[in-house]
Protein backbone atom coordinates (compact mmCIF):
# COMPACT_ATOMS: atom_id res chain seq x y z
CA UNK A 1 0.00 0.00 0.00
CA UNK A 2 3.09 2.60 0.74
CA UNK A 3 4.64 1.73 -2.76
CA UNK A 4 0.98 2.76 -3.94
CA UNK A 5 0.78 5.66 -2.26
CA UNK A 6 4.48 7.28 -3.30
CA UNK A 7 3.90 6.49 -6.61
CA UNK A 8 0.69 8.51 -6.45
CA UNK A 9 2.79 11.11 -5.14
CA UNK A 10 5.30 10.67 -7.40
CA UNK A 11 2.68 10.86 -9.99
CA UNK A 12 0.78 14.07 -9.11
CA UNK A 13 4.28 15.69 -8.69
CA UNK A 14 5.02 15.12 -12.51
CA UNK A 15 1.96 16.48 -13.58
CA UNK A 16 2.20 19.78 -11.35
CA UNK A 17 5.57 20.11 -13.07
CA UNK A 18 3.66 19.92 -16.50
CA UNK A 19 1.45 22.20 -15.23
CA UNK A 20 4.29 24.45 -14.26
CA UNK A 21 6.34 24.25 -17.45
CA UNK A 22 3.25 24.69 -19.59
CA UNK A 23 2.57 28.27 -17.78
CA UNK A 24 -1.15 26.76 -16.71
CA UNK A 25 0.40 27.24 -13.41
CA UNK A 26 2.63 30.42 -13.77
CA UNK A 27 5.00 31.90 -11.62
CA UNK A 28 3.71 33.85 -8.79
CA UNK A 29 0.29 31.49 -8.88
CA UNK A 30 -1.25 30.83 -5.91
CA UNK A 31 -1.82 26.62 -6.07
CA UNK A 32 -5.27 26.15 -5.68
CA UNK A 33 -5.20 22.92 -3.95
CA UNK A 34 -9.28 22.22 -3.75
CA UNK A 35 -9.19 22.82 -7.83
CA UNK A 36 -6.86 20.74 -8.49
CA UNK A 37 -7.64 17.83 -6.17
CA UNK A 38 -10.80 18.20 -8.51
CA UNK A 39 -9.04 18.62 -11.56
CA UNK A 40 -6.76 15.60 -11.23
CA UNK A 41 -9.17 13.70 -9.47
CA UNK A 42 -7.14 12.93 -6.61
CA UNK A 43 -7.52 13.39 -2.78
CA UNK A 44 -6.00 15.98 -0.68
CA UNK A 45 -2.68 13.66 0.84
CA UNK A 46 -1.39 13.20 -2.50
CA UNK A 47 -1.71 16.14 -3.50
CA UNK A 48 0.15 17.65 -0.22
CA UNK A 49 2.80 15.43 -0.53
CA UNK A 50 3.71 16.45 -3.93
CA UNK A 51 3.83 20.08 -3.00
CA UNK A 52 6.02 18.95 -0.83
CA UNK A 53 8.60 17.60 -3.11
CA UNK A 54 8.00 20.60 -5.39
CA UNK A 55 8.83 22.93 -2.55
CA UNK A 56 12.23 20.84 -1.71
CA UNK A 57 13.03 21.32 -5.41
CA UNK A 58 12.26 25.18 -5.46
CA UNK A 59 8.85 25.36 -7.62
CA UNK A 60 6.67 25.55 -5.18
CA UNK A 61 7.06 27.80 -2.15
CA UNK A 62 5.01 27.75 0.84
CA UNK A 63 3.98 30.57 2.99
CA UNK A 64 2.36 30.30 6.15
CA UNK A 65 -0.83 30.67 7.18
CA UNK A 66 -1.47 31.87 3.02
CA UNK A 67 -0.50 28.28 0.79
CA UNK A 68 1.82 27.53 -1.59
CA UNK A 69 2.51 29.44 -4.56
CA UNK A 70 4.64 28.99 -7.78
CA UNK A 71 8.12 30.42 -7.31
CA UNK A 72 9.46 33.22 -9.24
CA UNK A 73 13.10 33.60 -10.63
CA UNK A 74 14.71 36.42 -10.41
CA UNK A 75 17.71 38.14 -11.78
CA UNK A 76 19.30 37.27 -8.44
CA UNK A 77 18.59 33.87 -8.69
CA UNK A 78 19.89 33.69 -12.56
CA UNK A 79 23.17 35.36 -11.23
CA UNK A 80 23.29 32.67 -8.36
CA UNK A 81 22.64 29.96 -10.28
CA UNK A 82 24.36 29.85 -13.87
CA UNK A 83 27.57 29.66 -12.31
CA UNK A 84 27.49 26.66 -10.28
CA UNK A 85 25.76 25.19 -13.40
CA UNK A 86 28.62 26.01 -15.77
CA UNK A 87 30.87 24.06 -13.02
CA UNK A 88 28.55 20.82 -12.82
CA UNK A 89 28.34 21.42 -16.56
CA UNK A 90 31.81 21.60 -17.22
CA UNK A 91 33.19 18.69 -14.69
CA UNK A 92 30.46 16.40 -16.85
CA UNK A 93 32.60 17.61 -19.90
CA UNK A 94 35.57 16.75 -18.38
CA UNK A 95 34.33 12.97 -17.59
CA UNK A 96 32.87 12.93 -20.38
CA UNK A 97 36.22 13.63 -22.46
CA UNK A 98 37.60 10.61 -20.28
CA UNK A 99 35.18 8.22 -20.72
CA UNK A 100 33.76 8.38 -24.38
CA UNK A 101 33.81 6.03 -26.89
CA UNK A 102 34.08 5.96 -30.63
CA UNK A 103 30.75 5.21 -30.72
CA UNK A 104 29.83 7.81 -27.92
CA UNK A 105 32.27 10.55 -30.72
CA UNK A 106 29.76 9.21 -33.75
CA UNK A 107 26.32 9.81 -31.79
CA UNK A 108 27.42 13.10 -30.45
CA UNK A 109 28.76 14.02 -34.12
CA UNK A 110 25.36 13.24 -35.98
CA UNK A 111 23.61 15.32 -32.49
CA UNK A 112 25.98 17.90 -33.94
CA UNK A 113 25.19 17.86 -37.83
CA UNK A 114 21.73 18.42 -36.17
CA UNK A 115 22.39 21.51 -34.43
CA UNK A 116 23.97 23.10 -37.08
CA UNK A 117 21.19 21.63 -39.79
CA UNK A 118 18.77 23.98 -37.29
CA UNK A 119 21.05 27.38 -37.15
CA UNK A 120 21.80 27.47 -40.67
CA UNK A 121 17.94 27.32 -41.33
CA UNK A 122 16.66 29.58 -38.23
CA UNK A 123 14.88 26.99 -36.96
CA UNK A 124 14.73 27.64 -32.85
CA UNK A 125 12.74 25.13 -31.55
CA UNK A 126 14.69 22.39 -33.55
CA UNK A 127 18.11 23.97 -32.10
CA UNK A 128 16.73 23.90 -28.61
CA UNK A 129 16.23 20.59 -29.15
CA UNK A 130 19.63 19.35 -30.57
CA UNK A 131 21.18 21.47 -27.79
CA UNK A 132 19.40 19.78 -25.01
CA UNK A 133 20.06 16.57 -26.52
CA UNK A 134 23.53 16.89 -26.46
CA UNK A 135 23.86 18.25 -23.38
CA UNK A 136 21.89 15.48 -21.74
CA UNK A 137 24.07 12.77 -23.79
CA UNK A 138 27.39 14.29 -22.19
CA UNK A 139 25.87 13.83 -18.96
CA UNK A 140 25.11 10.50 -19.79
CA UNK A 141 28.66 9.82 -20.94
CA UNK A 142 30.04 11.31 -17.95
CA UNK A 143 28.08 9.20 -16.23
CA UNK A 144 28.46 10.51 -12.73
CA UNK A 145 25.17 10.25 -10.98
CA UNK A 146 25.87 12.29 -8.42
CA UNK A 147 26.37 15.57 -11.17
CA UNK A 148 23.24 14.36 -13.07
CA UNK A 149 20.83 15.17 -10.07
CA UNK A 150 21.92 17.80 -8.75
CA UNK A 151 22.12 19.60 -12.71
CA UNK A 152 18.60 17.87 -13.34
CA UNK A 153 17.09 19.92 -10.25
CA UNK A 154 18.80 22.83 -11.13
CA UNK A 155 17.71 22.97 -14.52
CA UNK A 156 14.32 22.66 -13.65
CA UNK A 157 14.33 26.01 -11.62
CA UNK A 158 15.87 27.39 -14.81
CA UNK A 159 12.98 26.31 -16.84
CA UNK A 160 10.81 27.77 -14.80
CA UNK A 161 12.36 30.85 -15.65
CA UNK A 162 11.22 30.41 -19.44
CA UNK A 163 14.72 31.39 -20.81
CA UNK A 164 15.13 31.92 -24.41
CA UNK A 165 18.70 33.17 -24.93
CA UNK A 166 18.83 32.55 -28.52
CA UNK A 167 16.38 35.72 -29.12
CA UNK A 168 19.52 38.01 -28.34
CA UNK A 169 20.95 39.10 -31.38
CA UNK A 170 23.87 36.64 -32.60
CA UNK A 171 23.79 34.65 -29.84
CA UNK A 172 22.26 31.58 -32.50
CA UNK A 173 26.11 31.75 -34.03
CA UNK A 174 27.86 32.09 -31.11
CA UNK A 175 25.82 29.11 -29.19
CA UNK A 176 26.63 27.06 -32.41
CA UNK A 177 30.78 27.95 -32.24
CA UNK A 178 30.44 27.24 -28.40
CA UNK A 179 29.27 23.59 -28.71
CA UNK A 180 31.51 23.18 -31.79
CA UNK A 181 34.58 24.16 -29.30
CA UNK A 182 33.65 21.65 -26.57
CA UNK A 183 32.80 18.52 -29.75
CA UNK A 184 35.98 19.42 -30.69
CA UNK A 185 38.14 18.91 -27.01
CA UNK A 186 35.32 15.95 -26.23
CA UNK A 187 36.52 14.39 -29.64
CA UNK A 188 39.93 15.14 -29.16
CA UNK A 189 39.57 13.23 -25.24
CA UNK A 190 40.96 16.61 -23.82
CA UNK A 191 39.57 16.92 -20.53
CA UNK A 192 40.43 20.51 -19.52
CA UNK A 193 39.67 21.62 -22.58
CA UNK A 194 36.12 20.68 -22.93
CA UNK A 195 35.60 21.92 -18.82
CA UNK A 196 36.83 25.42 -20.14
CA UNK A 197 34.63 25.30 -23.07
CA UNK A 198 31.14 24.24 -21.41
CA UNK A 199 32.11 26.52 -18.62
CA UNK A 200 32.27 29.21 -21.18
CA UNK A 201 29.17 28.12 -23.09
CA UNK A 202 27.10 28.34 -19.84
CA UNK A 203 28.69 31.93 -19.08
CA UNK A 204 27.67 33.04 -22.44
CA UNK A 205 23.78 32.10 -21.99
CA UNK A 206 23.41 34.24 -18.99
CA UNK A 207 24.94 37.06 -20.48
CA UNK A 208 22.77 36.93 -23.14
CA UNK A 209 20.19 36.75 -21.05
CA UNK A 210 21.32 39.44 -19.55
CA UNK A 211 21.37 41.44 -22.48
CA UNK A 212 17.44 40.10 -23.41
CA UNK A 213 16.57 41.50 -19.91
CA UNK A 214 18.32 45.26 -20.54
CA UNK A 215 16.81 45.11 -23.79
CA UNK A 216 12.91 44.87 -22.78
CA UNK A 217 13.40 46.93 -19.74
CA UNK A 218 14.31 49.49 -22.65
CA UNK A 219 11.01 48.86 -24.33
CA UNK A 220 8.91 48.78 -21.47
CA UNK A 221 10.35 52.31 -20.43
CA UNK A 222 9.96 53.71 -23.88
CA UNK A 223 6.47 52.60 -23.83
CA UNK A 224 5.41 54.18 -20.41
CA UNK A 225 7.26 57.42 -21.54
CA UNK A 226 5.28 57.20 -25.06
CA UNK A 227 1.96 56.51 -22.55
CA UNK A 228 2.88 59.52 -20.55
CA UNK A 229 3.59 61.81 -22.98
CA UNK A 230 0.18 60.92 -24.54
CA UNK A 231 -1.71 61.11 -20.83
CA UNK A 232 -2.72 57.92 -20.15
CA UNK A 233 -2.22 56.64 -16.86
CA UNK A 234 0.40 53.68 -16.24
Amino acid sequence: MAGHVNSLHDQVAQQLRDLIFAGELSPGAFVDETRLCEQLAISRTPLREALKVLTAEGLIRHEPRRGCFVNEVTEQDLDDIFPVIALLEGRCAFEAAQQASDADIAALEGLHRQLEDSAAQGRIPDYYAANYAIHEAIIAIAGNKWLAQVISDLRKILKLARLQQLNAPGRLNQSLSEHMAIFAALKARDAEGADAAMRTHLTRQREALRQLTRQHISRVAAVTTELNQLGVAT
